[in-house]
């Protein structure tokens, strides 16, 4: 995929007030090749302030993409590779790989598409080939799903469906992630299943802050005691035995399928593979002490 505009401006571009970016998409995807003209708009939070090269929202128009890889789509994140060294792009395929990951647990999860992008700086001449990641966008996951994009304010954690949620609660220990909140919407979409009007669930994303990436940014959140990402803390809400195994029991059918996920990222060394697939280990060697840290450290529903 290569990205040609003004690239220099749009990466500049970090205020209140960020504007579109006017720029050329050309794909390729095996036989099939086009290009559509779209408009591009730094996005984040904290990448946002801390990359060199932030992620980015791909504006796409209506009329112009029937019959591309993008038909259907309105908006779409990218992620990239946030600073110029090596070390910063295999961050971003093992956090593609942890997407993946999830993936082979549910369906009810972001799908993604990596993508070999070529940014040209029309204006300077300079050219920047990375790996980077398109994110399916909330509407189309709420869609594929069967449910509806919650707007209002914050949604208490121990009012979603409490099965749906343990299972993102264990994927974020597995992972060595604890920056994530339902209550603070803090990479987490809230959605409401339409079958079921009252089941609310809290679909993760963003994952740079786990101890599987090992960002050099990364830190947890105050309010956790740990002192690095590297170790594991269950944020998830107490429930029932039941509920717990039933979790953790998903978890080991789709072991296989999870090492696979990882091993079979493009371009990931084998070294980084490695460093994720042995953090997993220590999950998957441990069911006894991930038991007693999923009883020992879940938070207490209120009364």
């Amino acid at each position: 995929m290569e990205l040609r505009g003004d690239i220099h401006d749009l990466l500049r571009d970090r205020g209140t007030q960020r504007k579109q970016h006017a720029a050329r998409l050309r794909y390729a995807v095996s036989a099939d090749t086009g290009s559509i003209d779209v408009k591009l708009r730094t996005r984040g939070i904290f990448r946002l302030r801390t990359c060199a090269f932030p992620p980015i929202r791909v504006d796409f128009p209506s009329h112009d993409v029937a019959g591309t890889p993008f038909a259907g789509q309105n908006r779409l994140k990218l992620a990239t590779h946030c600073q110029g060294s090596g070390q910063f792009e295999r961050n971003l395929l093992k956090e593609y790989a942890l997407y993946r990951v999830f993936n082979a647990l549910t369906d009810t999860s972001y799908r993604v598409r990596l993508a070999r992008v070529t940014y040209v700086d029309s204006a300077r001449a300079d050219t920047v080939v990375r790996y980077g990641f398109l994110i399916e966008s909330e509407g189309e996951l709420a869609r594929r799903v069967g449910a509806e994009v919650v707007e209002q304010g914050q949604v208490a954690d121990y009012i979603t469906e409490p099965s749906y949620m343990t299972l993102v609660a264990v994927f974020e220990y597995l992972i060595g992630n604890t920056d994530w909140s339902v209550w603070g919407r803090h990479n987490i979409a809230v959605l409401r299943g339409s079958a079921e009007p009252h089941s609310l669930i809290g679909v993760p994303y963003d994952y740079d802050f786990s101890g599987a990436v090992g960002a050099p940014y990364a830190t947890p959140p105050p309010q956790v005691p740990i002192h690095s990402v590297r170790e594991r803390y269950y944020r998830g809400y107490c429930q029932p035995d039941s509920v717990r195994d039933r979790a953790l029991e998903r978890f080991r059918l789709a072991k296989d399928s999870i090492y696979a996920a990882v091993r079979a990222v493009p371009g990931l060394p084998e070294r980084d593979a490695k460093s994720v697939l042995d953090y997993f280990d220590g999950f998957f060697s441990n069911p006894g002490a991930v038991r007693r840290d999923l009883v020992q450290t879940c938070r207490h529903l209120p009364q």
